[in-house]
């Protein structure tokens, strides 16, 4: 009896256990420390160096471990808009009003997957080029492209209110499920990382 007892209560200490460490994981989400990015994806997003964005829990695919840079700033916007810079590029700076050539990579703030200019297999990307000009771009994405220095990475949450206002604005994708499936999630915050590669 006594040994029943002691396995009982041990099942009960580890049950709390495990539910504390939910309860400690749910209510310690933060936007900028969850590591939910896709790594093999990125990889081949930015090159032969692989950055730590968000491993996504939709794509079951096994995964190399690599370690994320450390991050060389953080921004909070006026706007509601949070920014952080992962890598400084070194080429020319974007400004508003240039024409930009980017990828990106669009999250719900869950960390799943929603639109990428990145196929998360073949890693072939299709570039978008957009002009940073309001009425052309969402708005919260026009503030994190400008100041970005080509070769840069930016990881961004946009609140709704900077983002897709309206149907016409871009980047969306021309494809209808995916298109259907990013304006599905336009009343929520999104999540963009964004690799600059010109500025014309």
């Amino acid at each position: 009896m006594n040994g029943c007892s002691c396995s009982f209560h041990k099942t009960i200490y580890m049950a709390d256990e495990v539910s504390i460490s939910k309860h400690h994981m749910v209510n310690h989400v933060d936007f900028f420390s969850v590591k939910r990015f896709p790594r093999r994806l990125f990889s081949q997003f930015i090159g032969s160096y692989p950055i730590l964005l968000y491993a996504n829990p939709s794509f079951g695919a096994p995964m190399m471990d690599v370690q994320e840079p450390e991050i060389v700033r953080t921004l909070k916007l006026d706007s509601g808009v949070r920014i952080q810079e992962v890598f400084e590029g070194d080429g020319a700076e974007a400004h508003e009003g240039d024409l930009v050539e980017f990828n990106y990579v669009c999250r719900r703030s869950n960390g799943y997957f929603v639109h990428s200019t990145v196929d998360q297999f073949s890693g072939e990307s299709t570039p978008v080029i957009l002009p940073l000009k309001e009425n052309q771009i969402i708005e919260g994405l026009k503030e994190v492209l400008v100041g970005m220095r080509v070769g840069g990475k930016r990881r961004a949450l946009i609140p709704p209110s900077m983002g897709y206002i309206n149907e016409n604005l871009n980047p969306i994708p021309e494809e209808f499920g995916p298109r259907r499936s990013l304006l599905s999630h336009r009343n929520e915050p999104l999540i963009f990382e964004v690799q600059l590669l010109k500025v014309q």
